[in-house]
């Protein structure tokens, strides 16, 4: 019998293990075709987010309807009286946080560069990748490889992404530089507990 010179396994041939685009092992499946672009920006996102310290959260899924109640008193520091049971309406904050299902994922905050804008370390920011970029808005942007969240400033043809903490400095995005607008910043997820 002939032995073979070329073919079959060898020692050390191969892709080494976790040194992917994704730094971990994949798997090919199967996507219907009406979700693909969803699944190919949900990968996109969390490939970049490798290479920085944003950490993304999953694309907004199917939610389930949690209508709480809504009083119609005013709070002013307080709580509501209790004799005070009148119910207004619920509300569901599904429908009141997502305005675009399709479009919108959350992604945790990291650092205090927006503080003034009410964005504190380790709240869940809700990004909508469907809106228009407009100066004024928050983003999140990635600026040459990098994620960050800043206040888009568009004026006399230049771009800054502003800092809403006087102890940072704002990004000026000068010419050769790659910037991505992700998404527009619609609310922010704090928590006191």
């Amino acid at each position: 019998m002939k032995k073979q010179s070329h073919g079959g396994a060898r020692s050390g041939a191969g892709r080494k293990k976790n040194t992917g685009k994704f730094k971990e092992d994949t798997k090919v499946i199967r996507v219907p075709v009406s979700l693909l672009d969803s699944v190919k920006s949900s990968l996109e996102l969390y490939k970049s987010q490798l290479k920085s310290n944003v950490k993304v959260l999953l694309p907004v899924g199917d939610a389930v309807d949690i209508s709480l109640p809504i009083f119609t008193s005013r709070v002013q520091a307080g709580f509501p009286s209790p004799a005070d049971d009148h119910l207004e309406d619920t509300l569901d904050l599904n429908t009141h946080l997502i305005h675009h299902k399709e479009s919108t994922f959350f992604v945790k905050s990291q650092g205090e560069s927006m503080l003034g804008a009410g964005i504190h370390p380790g709240d869940i920011l809700v990004v909508d990748k469907s809106l228009i970029a407009k100066s004024g808005k928050i983003v999140i942007a990635m600026v040459d490889g990098e994620f960050t969240v800043k206040r888009l400033n568009k004026y006399k043809g230049k771009i800054t992404l502003k800092a809403e903490n006087p102890e940072f400095k704002d990004i000026v995005i000068n010419e050769g530089s790659e910037l991505i607008i992700w998404g527009v910043v619609t609310s922010v997820i704090h928590q006191y507990v």
